[in-house]
């Protein structure tokens, strides 16, 4: 195991460095590809020594090699977190027996930064990351559960997406302005990978949601910092939720159980 978490680790941090080419590019419509990764600034393109997750921005001392610019810190953060959350999912996925689907976990681990950077910088959910997501993580599962020989998972992926999808579709019916169409679509992706784990991270990860959506949203209206206008993005609660159910699901549920034989 400790081999893989180096391996979970190194692949993280190298993804988190792709996710930033993702974050700032996707949304206002360039290549991820072309041109390759250059100062803002000056234009001069960065060299490969510099472009090290982490360890670039410490040489560099967060600025250009070149002009000298500040490089923003947010930078390093992205690489760190994707590879912190890599190796925490490893963990988990490891204690519940489950390293079968750790393939499919990293992707939507992945994905759910890129979209949470994406929905805090400009309020959308780009289909270009959400409407791929689906095939690809219902390919990851599935070899999961032909792996781990867990064929109802499937079945409760499929239950867990499609249920989490009607539920956000007829909120946003409700409510339009509560309720964004990129948030509808998503939730058919946290519903199956929940599903899959089980009903109770299903009911978890969806109550979560909200619930951290009001530590934040009922303080900011409180202190008039936002208005009931105010257009504060819900996708970032949605994918904090689905991890912290992979975490507390199961505690939360033995908990409820525990109570209901108490009294």
């Amino acid at each position: 195991m400790p081999v893989v978490i180096v391996a979970v680790a190194l692949l993280g941090l190298a993804i988190g460095s792709f996710l930033n080419v993702v974050i700032y590019r996707l949304p206002a419509g360039k290549s991820l590809s072309r041109p390759s990764s250059h100062c803002p600034v000056c234009g001069n393109p960065i060299r490969n020594r510099h472009n090290l997750p982490v360890i670039g921005w410490l040489i560099l001392r967060g600025r250009c090699a070149d002009c000298r610019s500040r490089i923003s810190i947010r930078y390093p953060l992205v690489e760190l977190t994707t590879g912190v959350l890599f190796v925490l999912v490893a963990l988990r996925l490891n204690q519940l027996s489950l390293l079968s689907v750790l393939p499919a976990w990293l992707c939507f681990a992945a994905i759910a930064i890129a979209l949470t950077m994406i929905d805090v910088d400009v309020h959308r959910l780009p289909d270009a990351i959400v409407l791929p997501s689906y095939p690809v993580l219902a390919l990851l599962l599935t070899l999961g559960a032909v792996t781990h020989d867990t064929p109802w998972a499937l079945l409760r992926m499929l239950i867990g997406g499609l249920a989490l999808w009607l539920s956000y579709l007829l909120l946003h019916l409700a409510y339009p302005a509560g309720m964004g169409w990129g948030d509808v679509k998503l939730a058919g992706i946290v519903g199956a990978m929940l599903g899959y784990l089980s009903y109770s991270s299903l009911l978890v990860g969806a109550f979560a949601a909200f619930f951290l959506g009001s530590l934040v949203s009922v303080p900011l209206l409180v202190s008039s910092r936002a208005s009931r206008k105010s257009r504060i993005p819900f996708g970032p609660f949605m994918l904090a939720g689905a991890f912290l159910a992979l975490w507390l699901a199961r505690p939360i549920a033995d908990a409820y159980l525990h109570l209901i034989n108490v009294t």
